[in-house]
């Protein structure tokens, strides 16, 4: 396999890795509402685990305001429940058929807690990263060792860093919100 393929095939994983890291920022409660804080969370219904997306519309009518209209009237409780449950500081209650959410003011404790949550998932982000770029740099090993390349063809150092600022530019960014 050329180089080229080696690492372009380590870079792509790294910005997908990047990409999931940025998704899961958005699921970080700020100070204003975001569907992707209710978005994932599993609910029972019809007998299987769901998520929120796949049984409901997620709207947000005011900066402060998630509204959750469930497709079909009978899952509101459920995702009430759910929502309950996945202990992120929120409080919904069911009007008719909507599920409303008004998420408070953070305090100071809890922007420093989100703060650590950001900051662990950052570097889960660059562990993985960590982990292709290891991957790619024993297959460039592997193919030195076959005569197919020559020792000084390869920089998987240079791919990671660029993905490792990348994640810590995106850290500082939802650190600000």
């Amino acid at each position: 396999m050329p180089v080229d393929d080696i690492l372009l095939e380590a870079e792509e994983k790294m910005i997908k890795t990047e990409e999931v890291v940025v998704h899961e920022f958005s699921g970080v409660r700020t100070g204003k509402a975001s569907p992707a804080l209710v978005e994932n969370i599993l609910v029972e219904v019809y007998g299987s685990q769901m998520r929120i997306r796949e049984l409901a519309g997620i709207t947000t009518p005011e900066p402060r305001l998630l509204m959750i209209q469930p497709w079909d009237a009978g899952t509101a409780q459920p995702i009430e429940k759910a929502i309950q449950r996945a202990n992120l500081g929120l409080n919904p209650s069911v009007q008719g058929k909507v599920i409303r959410i008004v998420l408070p003011e953070l305090s100071q404790e809890r922007r420093v807690e989100f703060v650590k949550v950001i900051h662990k998932m950052a570097e889960n982000g660059r562990v993985a990263v960590r982990h292709v770029r290891r991957d790619a740099i024993e297959h460039l090993k592997k193919e030195s060792k076959e005569g197919k390349i020559t020792e000084g063809d390869h920089d998987g150092v240079r791919v990671a860093s660029r993905s490792f600022l990348r994640l810590g530019l995106g850290a500082r960014r939802k650190r600000r919100c």
